[in-house]
């Protein structure tokens, strides 16, 4: 097979950890590969364009990115077109020639996608036009501002409607470039690439943006942050609104109201995700059956625990041990 061409569209002023990341596991995995099949060539030929007519892309940080081509140089067919996010991109949205050639390389590619804030320059072309699509939360509502045709979900970490990817901030980069990986190379070296690179988990697209410990951290309340590391030490108990207002010394009517003032969720929704996340943490790290992680955890019953996981991750907890970690579901 000749290798498939993975090309990275930067802008000035891109988000490096947007390229430099998934960039990584493309390359990574082709790598290993070839340790495996010594005899066969390397999946990918992995590249780096310029959306000027520079080969040098200066990033936000300050740091520049010296690529091989220009989006102007770039010959020979496409297999993946993933557009970068970063500042630089309100410009490139105004650029013509840029989202013409955008329009007709959407065409030949076999997938196209962007990486946080690149979304807005595949909507520019109107390539989101119709299908359902995600970008870093901050940038989510203006991204539907301006891209009316296109069903923008500020929650999931990555989306796929059809042949085509939008994902949310930096890091989400780096899994959605693994989930292309197990697409073409298939899940045995998708996980090796994650160990690898040392990536905590291979994250499934539905799963939220939001980490619900960290959303309380915002909070400046002393009695909301205390309840947060409390109810993390005692899942395993019953933990009704009024139990937690208790240990806040507010009343439940008070406690309630401030809280979801505070972090913009219920306390029966966050200690149900703060379960979820902890069964999650479980079923990446151990091979508990279960039962065990439902009692542990708090949930009740596995039919309540397989109810929280696809309300909160959009998978059944025994689907997602075995895609996201490779051991066998139980």
């Amino acid at each position: 097979m000749r290798p498939r061409t993975i090309v990275f569209l930067a802008a000035p002023s891109t988000q490096i950890l947007d390229v430099a990341g998934p960039f990584q596991v493309f390359v990574r995995a082709a790598d290993l590969f070839v340790q495996d099949y010594p005899s066969r060539k390397r999946p990918y030929n992995v590249v780096l364009a310029s959306s000027t007519h520079r080969k040098t892309v200066t990033t936000n940080c300050g740091l520049a990115l010296t690529g091989t081509e220009t989006f102007r140089s770039l010959r020979g067919s496409i297999d993946t077109l993933l557009v970068a996010g970063g500042t630089g991109l309100e410009k490139a949205a105004s650029d013509e020639e840029l989202l013409a050639w955008l329009r007709t390389a959407a065409q030949r590619v076999r997938r196209i996608g962007s990486i946080c804030t690149g979304a807005f320059l595949l909507a520019a072309a109107g390539l989101l036009d119709g299908k359902r699509a995600t970008t870093h939360w901050k940038w989510a509502a203006e991204l539907a501002k301006r891209s009316k045709l296109t069903t923008v979900d500020p929650d999931p970490i990555y989306i796929r409607d059809g042949n085509t990817y939008t994902t949310a901030g930096i890091t989400a980069g780096m899994d959605l470039a693994l989930a292309l990986v197990e697409e073409d190379l298939g899940s045995p070296l998708a996980l090796k690439v994650a160990r690898e690179l040392v990536l905590y988990l291979r994250r499934a697209g539905g799963q939220s943006q939001f980490s619900t410990a960290l959303s309380l951290q915002a909070s400046d309340r002393r009695q909301i942050e205390e309840i947060r590391t409390w109810a993390l030490d005692h899942l395993e108990q019953d933990l009704p609104v009024d139990k937690l207002a208790a240990r806040a010394g507010m009343s439940p009517r008070n406690f309630a109201r401030v809280f979801l003032q505070d972090t913009g969720t219920t306390p029966a929704r966050f200690v149900e995700r703060l379960r979820v996340e902890a069964a999650r943490r479980r079923l990446e790290e151990s091979q508990d059956k279960l039962e065990k992680i439902v009692t542990d955890c708090g949930f009740g019953s596995i039919t309540t625990l397989r109810r929280s996981f696809l309300r909160v991750l959009h998978v059944p907890p025994a689907d997602y041990r075995s895609r996201f970690t490779g051991l066998p579901a139980n």
